[in-house]
């Protein structure tokens, strides 16, 4: 199934993706009240999505076309969001930075993760405030897993029915507020602080099941700004299976229904990447539209709006903008390539 968010004019509601209509998630389910996200259905009960698969062939519940509606995040406020960074193209900036030592023994033996924002999440199709402090702003195209399921202390190979399903998530930086209070030692904090985005639904784990192996999704990602290609990759290679990062957010804690758990950057899935790889990158403007595809799920687009905050005297910003990388050379290119080529694929 693909479960997803809606407002037909009336508020948000939780549904169904059937073709090109959504079906109603509280009729199908027969709840007395409106379930306003995808949340709300599993919280409705512990076997609400299992109730829901069964309805949608049996109940005769309210549809509405697709194009018709505006779409939300799926889940518009998660309990939590754990963003990590479970890709080594992007953990070693490509293999520019230093590929051995104790940063990169860390990131390969630990599914490290930073909470992020959940009070700032935004939907596909809508229009995302500019942040006024930075001057460098970037998306990260990333894939989540929804947590279905409240648990403690799960291990990896116990993990897989705890995920309700996978969705894309946008990681919006800015890299100049990131740079600057990262000297200081205690994460990317501010500049991850404005928004991410989730959607466009969360396709179920089931659905999913062609592209899930091993506990990765070996799915094609592509990033187009304003139309234009900027990323061409695949997801096959992430260094950390979901199952470990539910085991490591389990561990002497607690997850539950509707949470986040983001991979981090696919491979190639910033603007810094884009650039080594020669496409025609820059930080993004007002104005520009992010369209982030991925295969099995669908297609994350926002457009980029005016910034809201009307302060003209911004004291906490960056005293400096790092520049973007220079592109790779030929060589180094095509090692990128060959290292990240999925089996029996195309170089990405």
């Amino acid at each position: 199934m693909k479960l997803l968010t809606y407002d037909p004019g009336t508020g948000p509601r939780a549904g169904v993706l059937q073709g090109a209509d959504i079906l109603d998630a509280s009729a199908l389910l027969g709840a007395s009240t409106t379930l306003r996200d995808v949340r709300g259905v599993l919280e409705f009960g512990p076997e609400a999505v299992d109730r829901l698969r069964d309805a949608v062939d049996r109940v005769n519940a309210p549809r509405v076309p697709l194009s018709s509606v505006k779409l939300r995040a799926p889940i518009l406020q998660p309990p939590t969001v754990r963003d990590h960074i479970a890709f080594e193209e992007h953990a070693s900036g490509q293999w520019t930075r230093e590929a051995t030592g104790p940063r990169m023994e860390v990131w390969a033996r630990l599914p490290i993760f930073y909470f992020s924002n959940p009070l700032r999440i935004f939907g596909s199709e809508e229009t995302v405030p500019f942040p006024a402090a930075t001057k460098q702003l970037d998306y990260e195209c990333e894939l989540a897993a929804i947590v279905a399921r409240e648990g403690s202390n799960i291990l990896e190979a116990d993990a897989d029915p705890y995920i309700l399903g996978f969705t894309i998530f946008n990681d919006w930086s800015c890299r100049d507020l990131q740079s600057d209070e990262s000297q200081f030692g205690l994460g990317p904090a501010k500049g991850k602080d404005s928004a991410s985005s989730l959607g466009p639904w969360i396709v179920t784990r089931d659905e999913m099941a062609p592209y899930y192996r091993n506990g990765t999704l070996h799915v094609a990602c592509k990033v187009r700004v304003n139309g234009t290609l900027w990323m061409d990759g695949n997801a096959w290679n992430m260094h950390h299976t979901f199952g470990a990062m539910f085991e490591r957010a389990a561990q002497d804690s607690r997850i539950v229904p509707g949470d986040v758990i983001a991979t981090g950057t696919v491979g190639g899935g910033s603007i810094s990447e884009s650039v080594r790889k020669g496409y025609p990158a820059r930080w993004l403007q007002p104005g520009d539209v992010v369209e982030m595809e991925v295969e099995g799920i669908g297609t994350l687009r926002n457009t980029l709006g005016p910034a809201s905050n009307t302060n003209r005297d911004l004291r906490f910003t960056a005293p400096s903008q790092r520049p973007l990388p220079e592109p790779l050379s030929s060589d180094d290119l095509q090692r990128v390539r060959e290292r990240t080529a999925p089996p029996g694929g195309v170089p990405a």
